[in-house]
């Protein structure tokens, strides 16, 4: 028995001994992740060390990556030694159809298979490049793309008793749509369409590259659009209070003189649409590939041939997601019915001279 326990005991040192030849052999290489995910039920992507109560998405990659053996378990503590970086942070519900991170990995074989092991099927690693060393998903990304998919009943007009699954859009309001959502391109001064930033705060100023409406579709008797936004970055509910400000102009709680009126010094009361229909759709290294996309060692950042798995994850995780909770919890339903509380004439000055004399 005793020389059973010591055979045991030799084997176990011996398995640890080639873990760490094994490790020896497969240096740390620096590595960009194509993510995919449903937001719903987290808080954002960002992880939160030491709030366990908030669940973010990195919380679930990172132990996927200590459990697939990529990264060593004291990487996933301090996210610094794997020069961890992800390229968008998006906000607490937010989807994703083409996030992505870089990090430092151990190249493990079939390790995309492996790290999708550890990980729930509502997010999936969709593919693998290598890149420089001194490469970060956040600085070196020129722009982003997001998505955002809402019912269009949310563009009916305020004196409209509208039925929410028998709604359509009409082609002269999609084009009142299209032609306010035009209103964002170039470079503005968004500071109130975040609630972190003053007026004179540089940062403030974002450019926009393109933003429309797409065509309608009926899903599940329901008619749905999706608006697409490109822009160089984006600051905090942005995108949301760029869409909150138009449909409160369509529906007609608000002037069209609003969005230019935003734009100056003065505090405008911006709604913020829910977060359920917003996916961040792609990220865009246009720079990163005129440099290192052709120079024989590396690869461009463009997901190609990942594409259909992109479609199909967003057909199986995404849309239903929106959609179901949608029906359910009647978000944008709920969300229309509190436009009519917010005071788009005045200052946010005049606003609170106006509740003192209420109260």
């Amino acid at each position: 028995e005793e020389n059973g326990h010591q055979d045991k005991r030799l084997k176990r040192d011996a398995d640890e001994e080639d873990a760490e030849d094994r490790n020896k052999k497969s240096p740390k290489r620096k590595i960009v992740l194509l993510m995919a995910y449903s937001g719903k039920g987290y808080h954002g992507m960002q992880r939160n060390v030491g709030s366990s109560q908030f669940k973010t998405i990195e919380d679930d990659l990172v132990s996927a990556l200590v459990q697939s053996g990529c990264i060593p378990e004291d990487h996933g503590e301090d996210m610094k030694k794997m020069s961890f970086q992800r390229c968008a942070r998006t906000d607490k519900g937010v989807s994703a159809a083409g996030q992505i991170v870089s990090l430092k990995v151990r190249l493990i074989d079939d390790i995309l298979e492996k790290i999708n092991n550890h990980l729930p099927s509502h997010i999936r690693i969709l593919g693998l490049k290598r890149v420089t060393g001194g490469f970060n998903s956040k600085n070196k990304c020129d722009a982003r793309t997001y998505s955002y998919m809402l019912p269009t009943f949310a563009f009916a007009h305020k004196d409209h008793d509208v039925q929410e699954e028998v709604y359509r859009l009409d082609r002269e309001t999609l084009e009142k749509v299209n032609k306010l959502l035009a209103c964002y391109k170039g470079t503005h001064n968004f500071h109130n369409f975040t609630s972190q930033k003053g007026p004179r705060d540089p940062s403030a100023k974002r450019y926009i590259m393109e933003m429309y409406c797409g065509e309608p579709f009926v899903r599940e008797n329901v008619e749905f659009a999706v608006i697409k936004v490109k822009g160089q970055s984006f600051m905090m509910h942005q995108i949301r209070k760029m869409i909150g400000l138009v449909i409160a102009i369509v529906k007609g709680y608000a002037a069209d003189s609003v969005i230019e009126r935003s734009w100056g010094e003065e505090k405008v009361d911006v709604p913020k649409a829910p977060g359920l229909g917003l996916v961040l759709e792609r990220v865009h290294f246009e720079k990163y590939n005129r440099r290192f996309g052709n120079d024989g060692l590396h690869e461009p950042l463009e997901w190609t041939e990942e594409e259909e798995k992109i479609a199909v994850f967003k057909e199986q995780y995404i849309y239903p997601t929106i959609i179901n909770t949608e029906r359910e919890e009647k978000s944008m339903a709920n969300w229309l019915n509190t436009l009519s509380i917010h005071d788009f004439n005045s200052s946010a000055v005049g606003m609170q001279a106006n509740n003192k004399n209420s109260k």
